[in-house]
């Protein structure tokens, strides 16, 4: 599998895309005016503790305060040692935790999504590019994803044994899936780093005061650099000359192996241009997105949830309507594991497949979600297919999803989707004027409304407005306001 990395670097914003055998598979966009914060480390104030919701609102200087509930604060009293447990995590009572008015170190777990403020933890993490380190937890953990036994126990021996060898460690790590194959030495080099940038972040701990930020993690850039480069990447391509310097800089110091695979983009035709990147984009803002076989699947973003729904469109297969759906929700599956990734669609995500009678076709139809999924490297939980025939999923969500970043809810239907017809419309305006006329005393009416609204009231509806200024016995005029959207109207009294 050939894999490509572009860099668009403007001074607004930047955005990366990560391009697997030529199809855009991943988008991140970060805009200078509004950057994303997750990683990003506060010296908070407890604004107001919610006893009932075992949770507190902590003032980290955003425009709105952020939410950290019991469980992601760590005991004060010491008892919890930072060891993983198997059982089940008693809650403690947020008032035991925090008070108002307290100093608070937290660390941005997700972004302020719609009007929900940044969700935050007290249990910090640093990343670097083969390690993360957890200050005041004490053991070292390793990525599932290297299945590797002997390279697991390699790595976790060499982080224990320098461990080990220092009279007093701050805190445990995480090794992550970069780190498969690395040598010691690198790793060892990176534990240093993170020490060394721990002890700066307690040094500005000490000596600000709440609200205020003491680590702000990575531009975008360098982070697409720290966590998305990888063996099988062949080239990452950055259109600016200053940021592919910076960038140079932290490969040098870092990953020294991948300096031959960063070049500059000097190009005439812009780097999104390549692999049509924007072209993908502007797809992934759509519900609809077609099939190569001509069916089509359909995503609707909700607040609580994601629904995706299968359907076969103009497939009509060769052999039998079983084969023909099976094909259709294969092909689906592989289309959707790339639109979860390319929207960046976090939270509850439902699938509905088309009913498959066949065990065996569920049972592999399921299977290639899972195989499709394996590449994301957002955490996934998947379940089997459900009595009503869904498939549910989770995929973890920090940061907005790529058209919540991009889109706003339309000012003309509100987020709806939909608009009332203009039938809807006239009989609502016939009902306004009659409320009108019983509340009040009025020679005449005009009503002002948008052209399609006036065109119908003149025309398909021209027989009921006669009947109801007969009834009310008064004239009703019609005027056209051309920056009306088609629900919006005026009845006024002449």
């Amino acid at each position: 599998m050939s894999e490509e990395i572009l860099i668009n670097v403007t001074p607004v914003e930047t955005r990366v895309a990560l391009v697997e055998n030529g199809m855009l598979q991943e988008a991140y966009v970060e805009r200078t005016s509004r950057k994303g914060i997750v990683g990003n480390i506060f010296k908070g104030k407890v604004a107001r503790v919610l006893p009932g919701m075992e949770a507190a609102f902590v003032d980290i200087g955003l425009e709105r305060a952020a939410f950290i509930h019991a469980s992601d604060v760590l005991p004060v009293n010491g008892d919890d040692n930072g060891e993983p447990s198997d059982g089940p995590r008693t809650v403690p009572d947020i008032r035991t935790l925090l008070r108002e008015g307290q100093s608070l170190v937290v660390q941005v777990t997700k972004d302020p999504i719609g009007t929900k403020g940044a969700r935050l933890t007290t249990q910090l993490s640093i990343p670097s590019r083969y390690l993360v380190f957890m200050p005041g937890v004490h053991h070292v953990g390793i990525s599932q994803r290297i299945e590797d036994e002997d390279e697991r126990t390699r790595l976790k021996k060499t982080l224990e044994t320098a461990i080990g060898e220092q009279e007093h460690c701050a805190g445990g790590f995480i090794i992550r899936t970069a780190a498969e194959g690395v040598s010691d030495a690198d790793i060892l080099a990176d534990m240093a780093y993170l020490q060394r940038l721990n002890q700066s972040i307690i040094d500005r701990i000490e000596h600000v005061r709440a609200p205020a930020i003491v680590y702000q993690d990575l531009p975008l850039f360098i982070r697409t650099i720290r966590d998305l480069i990888r063996p099988q990447t062949e080239k990452v391509r950055i259109d600016s000359r200053e940021s592919h310097q910076k960038v140079m800089e932290f490969v040098r110091e870092f990953v020294s192996e991948f300096e031959s695979k960063v070049e500059y983009y000097p190009g005439e035709r812009p780097i999104f241009d390549l692999y049509s990147v924007e072209d993908e984009i502007q797809k992934a803002l759509s519900r609809k997105v077609q099939l190569k076989s001509g069916g089509y699947v359909i995503i609707d973003q909700t607040e609580a949830m994601t629904t995706i729904d299968i359907n076969t469109g103009a497939f009509v297969g060769h052999r039998n309507l079983e084969e023909t759906i099976f094909k259709t929700n294969l092909e689906a599956a592989r289309a959707i594991s790339r639109q979860l990734r390319l929207r960046n669609l976090g939270g509850i995500i439902i699938i509905d497949f088309i009913d498959m009678d066949d065990p065996e076709h569920q049972r592999q139809v399921h299977r290639m979600l899972e195989k499709m999924l394996e590449r994301d490297h957002a955490k996934t939980k998947i379940t089997g297919v459900s009595e009503l025939g869904l498939v549910e999923m989770t995929r973890k969500r920090t940061t907005e999803s790529l058209g919540q970043i991009l889109c706003e809810p339309c000012p003309i239907c509100d987020g709806r989707g939909f608009l009332k017809t203009g039938e809807t419309v006239c009989y609502e305006v016939f009902r306004e004027i009659l409320r009108v006329n019983r509340a009040y005393e009025a020679e005449s009416y005009l009503v002002m409304a948008s052209q399609k609204v006036v065109d119908r009231l003149l025309d398909e509806e021209a027989d009921n407005v006669a009947d109801l200024e007969t009834f009310i016995g008064k004239s009703i005029r019609f005027q056209v306001e051309p920056f009306y959207s088609q629900e919006q109207y005026d009845v006024v009294l002449l």
